[in-house]
């Protein structure tokens, strides 16, 4: 374990760049607490998508990079700012018309439209806490409402009451001129109506823990701060939280990022010391437009985990977090398969190229080994070419490919083949479109059907790779990727596909050769 010690101090994976950064955090001496806290924060206003998901993977991947150059003890929130006001009504949700009549309620006291929980805000929250438990995480849950009302907030409140204007200072250098005449750091809950209050302060009486204010029908009201009456606007919010809780890292969407020394020095105010951030870049759907949980664009953790294994969705969120990344389901085949080969790498490599490796910040040191004999992609095709309706067909393929193969031995591969099935059926199959071969197409699949014909080596990939490479060339296909492109738009009805060798080794020689000889007669 040592020389692994070793090999992640050095490490360029960004999980290991970030935890050495947090290490020297601690590097005079461990923290008073006993632990470093991670923290991620939610707001519940509308169902949870997978940007929250990839928040928490991404800071435990850090977590896990840490505890391994570390021996100080971790612990990691996840915080649900569920004593929001709902300001907007999320479009993805039943009983709209009975949402509007509860509007700037908080979360907490809005009536679930699903008629499951206590509230949409318990709703949401049980959401979250299903969709990370699914991945295993190891976190304990905070929730807003609880945290206000049971006094662990109220040190802080009492604080910011103190220092309102030293808080206020901060916040009206970021505001534009009409904001600034009506914003406060408080949010008074109206001790009738229940609602979140966005109304200026008419007295913060530090001494006494209290603010006055009028109300939109301009009576007057004395709250004390604690106790749940109050709560902070987002932004104080986000720097007392880290001062309340002696948080030690937190990341967030670059959304946020502007936003960081605000949240910074209202900490400092407070009496805290500010964490180690790290912002992300945003994920986009289909059309490049930002994931939202109000309005439910882009693929959902649900949806992902209907075609792929956890494990390959976590690969995604892995690479590359500081770049916009496009989330829409034909991103699912190339996760699986490359998380596939950075399996098989892993068995290999050394401690220096394990650290490196985006398996082990997704498995820790109990990394599996892959048993898919065939990639994802390739799964794909056959079920398109085969007609297939159940993954026991497509087995029927690969124990000929692969004899020692089988769903007992090959769960991976046995789960793969059902995902398969159904990805095919729903993307694949509607968007199939077929041409007919040019004449220097059709010569070349002529002359490739016969040499399949004449056929005996057997079913080497490789070798029959090389057959077809050899074919394209000899047909004067330049670049060679044109060859190789009309295969799979006049075979496969797809713009792209698998190598070509390893497909006809797979499906078969004798059924490769019909499959030809089929697109040439229609």
């Amino acid at each position: 374990m040592s020389t692994f010690r070793d090999a992640a101090m050095t490490s360029k994976a960004w999980p290991f760049e970030e935890a050495r950064a947090l290490l020297k955090r601690y590097e005079k001496k461990d923290p008073e607490k006993g632990y470093v806290l991670f923290e991620t924060g939610y707001g519940p206003s509308g169902l949870p998508h997978i940007g929250t998901f990839g928040e928490v993977l991404r800071t435990t991947m850090i977590r896990r990079a840490f505890e391994v150059i570390s021996d100080i003890p971790t612990k990691l929130i996840c915080f649900s700012d569920d004593l929001d006001g709902m300001r907007k009504v999320p479009g993805n949700v039943p009983q709209q018309e009975m949402l509007v009549e509860h509007m700037h309620q908080p979360l907490t006291a809005v009536p679930d439209p699903f008629g499951e929980f206590e509230s949409f805000g318990h709703h949401n929250n049980a959401m979250l806490r299903r969709f990370l438990d699914t991945f295993g995480f190891e976190y304990e849950f905070y929730s807003a409402r609880e945290f206000y009302r049971t006094g662990q907030f109220d040190e802080i409140l009492l604080r910011a009451a103190e220092r309102y204007d030293d808080i206020m200072a901060v916040m009206l250098k970021s505001l534009r001129e009409e904001r600034r005449e009506t914003y406060s750091i408080f949010l008074p809950i109206h001790p009738e109506t229940g609602r979140v209050l966005y109304v200026p302060m008419k007295n913060v009486d530090a001494e006494k823990g209290e603010i006055t204010f009028d109300d939109d029908d301009g009576r007057e009201w004395t709250l004390p701060v604690t106790g749940g009456n109050v709560k902070l606007q987002w932004k104080p919010d986000f720097g007392a939280r880290w001062a309340a809780l002696d948080v030690d890292f937190e990341m967030y969407g670059k959304e946020h990022a502007t936003n960081t020394a605000i949240y910074d020095r209202i900490c400092e105010i407070l009496g805290g010391r500010k964490p180690n951030h790290f912002s992300y870049e945003l994920f986009l759907d289909e059309n490049g437009q930002k994931i939202s949980k109000s309005s439910g664009n882009g693929i959902s953790i649900d949806e992902w985990l209907t075609y792929a294994a956890t494990e390959s969705l976590s690969y995604f969120m892995y690479q590359k977090p500081k770049t916009a990344k496009r989330m829409h389901f034909d991103v699912i085949p190339k996760a699986v398969d490359e998380y596939h080969q950075q399996l098989r790498a892993y068995a290999t490599q050394d401690d220096a190229g394990r650290a490196n490796n985006p398996v082990f910040h997704i498995h820790g040191h109990n990394v599996p080994a892959s048993d898919m004999v065939v990639p994802f992609a390739m799964l794909l095709n056959l079920a398109s070419v085969s007609g297939a309706e159940d993954k026991e067909t497509l087995w029927g393929f690969i124990q000929r490919y692969a004899p020692e193969a089988s769903a007992e031995n090959n769960p991976q591969m046995d789960q793969a083949a059902g995902f398969a099935i159904r990805y095919y059926n729903d993307f694949v199959k509607p968007t199939k479109v077929y041409r007919a071969p040019t004449p220097q197409e059709r010569a070349a699949l002529e002359d490739l059907s016969a040499r399949l014909k004449s056929w005996d080596g057997g079913l080497d990939a490789e070798e029959l790779q090389s057959m077809v490479f050899a074919v394209g060339k000899e047909h004067g296909f330049e670049p060679l990727r044109t060859w190789f492109t009309a295969l799979y738009e006049v075979l496969l009805g797809a713009s792209q596909g698998p190598r070509f060798g390893g497909f006809i080794a797979l499906y078969g020689v004798n059924e490769t050769i019909a499959l030809i000889d089929e697109k040439l007669n229609q």
